[in-house]
């Protein structure tokens, strides 16, 4: 059978046998043994779902980070180039959007789309790829009725009267009619289950990673409340750290968890200090003994929550005079211990957050870096899958740069934000990071993200941030869209980078590959092919093997 065949047999087949158990499969497809062409073959059955009946919406020159996946799941032995280290053992999960068409129908942001979790099994060298649709009420739904029937970011149910249309007003302010579309975060709790995540509290989904089942909801054992949540909660071997918005006494409840339980329990409250809602919170950093919490002027708006048609904001609403601020709570007692006012900003996304400490141990500042940018809030419009799939040369891409906050402790009422480093080193971009999880909420080096090499309409490259040395090195193949370059120490390491960085690529040619970049030098160690084309994805976590 020649290579081409096989890919295609590979794509189309190994669906598996459907069969209900708790919202996921009794079998899956297993993997097969490698054919002549170096890829694996497949059964024959088709897909669960059936491939978009417009794969290729978009033009001819649509890149495969943007077309929907073409079949519900697969897995299978995947074709490694280069050298796998015998060290990496376990597996590496990737969260996203992976599907963005129903029927006819096709989404118009990337954040929209129905989750599609990747997964890559690394062990003796070899590579077992696969990927499966997370089995959410709202993705269920739509493949059954073939239609949007949630709130996604984007995308409201369309009302067929006005009894209708009262009644999702309803359902909105109840919760009942928003997304349990898990499509961002992926986390492994201290207990050993893997979440999936998304900003809506109903959107934490248990799945199996080793079959990528949906396993159950997450529910939450607790009276805490809440709609929304971080999409980003910070995740140890012992703990389990959210911020939880109120959006009707603007503020946030920070809450943390134990390993192993699921009830929340309730630290301190941090009010906002603007207004008329509290800043978005997609994310945000601790230190060893601090929760910070932004504050930024990108805030909810309930206006544009009520919306049948998208504003270029989408659910938020940009309050420059409402000032930015970032708030310090202790950990140990709930209290705040700074609040203060700092230039505006944009983030999706922080890296880490340290202390500072003067010559006699006392901490006087907390550091705080993310992803920032440049108080440009064109950025949520830019990810409309309109203009990425309809890149025309032309250097359009939001600049972003490592931002770096600096709170200090000693009543100060301003705090200060710069670059922490040149952001041409990284092609101002920057987005989607890891560090070295033994370094979280302590003083770091390396951080690890998507940069840029423009022109470009999305970030393009993979990015070494050296903090120390202010200096960046870069990984680029032309046309490819690499995601978050996820970063894995080696047993036993002593050294910070002393690792490597895993990224899902989506390829010019159409096909898509697991990276493996030595973290030390940021070059190619090895690559596991495989047999189709991904989507682009999010958010990145590793499951290490049970000794």
């Amino acid at each position: 059978m020649s290579s081409s065949l096989c890919t295609v047999v590979a794509l189309y087949g190994g669906a598996g046998r459907r069969a209900s158990q708790q919202g996921g499969y009794k079998q899956r497809a297993a993997a097969q043994p490698l054919a002549a062409g170096g890829v694996t073959e497949a059964p024959p059955p088709g897909p669960v779902v059936s491939a978009p009946r417009h794969p290729d919406r978009g033009g001819a020159d649509e890149l495969v980070a943007w077309k929907s996946i073409r079949q519900e799941r697969w897995e299978g032995l995947l074709e490694v180039e280069g050298k796998l280290p015998l060290w990496l053992d376990g597996t590496y999960l990737r969260n996203g959007p992976g599907l963005w068409d129903l029927g006819e129908y096709g989404f118009r942001h990337l954040f929209d789309g129905y989750a599609t979790l990747v997964r890559v099994s690394f062990r003796d060298g070899q590579a077992v790829g696969a990927h499966r649709q997370i089995e959410s009420e709202a993705y269920k739904a739509a493949r059954e009725h073939g239609k949007v029937c949630y709130r996604e970011f984007s995308e409201v149910p369309k009302p067929d009267s006005f009894t209708s249309l009262i009644g999702q007003i309803t359902s909105l302010f109840t919760g009942s009619s928003l997304t349990d579309n898990s499509n961002t975060g992926v986390v492994r709790l201290g207990d050993g289950r893997v979440l999936c995540l998304t900003e809506t509290v109903k959107g934490s989904i248990v799945v199996d990673p080793d079959t990528l089942d949906t396993v159950s909801k997450f529910e939450y054992d607790d009276k805490l409340g809440g709609l929304i949540h971080s999409a980003h909660p910070i995740v140890t071997d012992t703990e389990f750290w959210t911020l939880i918005p109120d959006l009707i006494r603007p503020g946030y409840v920070v809450a943390r968890m134990d390993a192993g339980s699921n009830e929340r329990q309730f630290v301190g409250r941090v009010d906002c200090r603007g207004g008329p809602a509290p800043g978005w919170v997609h994310s945000f950093p601790v230190t060893e003994n601090y929760v910070v919490v932004p504050e930024m002027p990108l805030r909810y708006c309930a206006a544009n929550l009520l919306r049948a048609e998208p504003t270029p904001l989408y659910k938020f609403q940009w309050y420059p005079d409402s000032g930015s601020y970032m708030h310090v709570m202790c950990k140990a007692s709930g209290k705040m211990v700074a609040s203060v006012e700092v230039p505006p900003f944009v983030t999706f996304h922080f890296i880490n957050a340290y202390e500072e400490k003067d010559e006699e141990g006392r901490v006087t500042s907390i550091i705080a870096d993310c992803c920032e940018h440049n108080a440009n809030t064109s950025i949520l419009d830019d990810l409309r899958l309109h203009n990425l799939r309809s890149f025309s040369g032309e250097d359009v891409l939001t600049d972003a740069r490592v931002g770096r906050f600096r709170i200090p402790l000693d009543g100060s009422p301003f705090g200060e934000l710069e670059a922490a480093l040149d952001p041409e080193e990284h092609g101002r971009g920057m987005d989607m990071c890891s560090i070295n999880p033994a370094h979280l909420g302590k003083e770091y080096r390396y951080t690890y993200a998507c940069g840029a090499r423009r022109p470009c309409n999305f970030p393009n490259t993979l990015t070494k941030i050296d903090l120390v040395e202010k200096t960046a090195k870069n990984w680029y193949e032309e046309g490819a869209v690499p995601s978050e370059p996820y970063f894995v120490p080696r047993p036993g390491a002593v050294e910070e980078d002393d690792g490597v960085a895993i990224s899902m690529v989506s390829a010019k040619d159409g096909s898509g590959y697991a990276l493996v970049l030595d973290a030390k030098t940021f070059k190619e160690i090895a690559r596991a092919n495989f047999p189709y084309g991904l989507p682009y994805g999010l958010h990145c976590c590793w499951v290490p093997r049970d000794k």
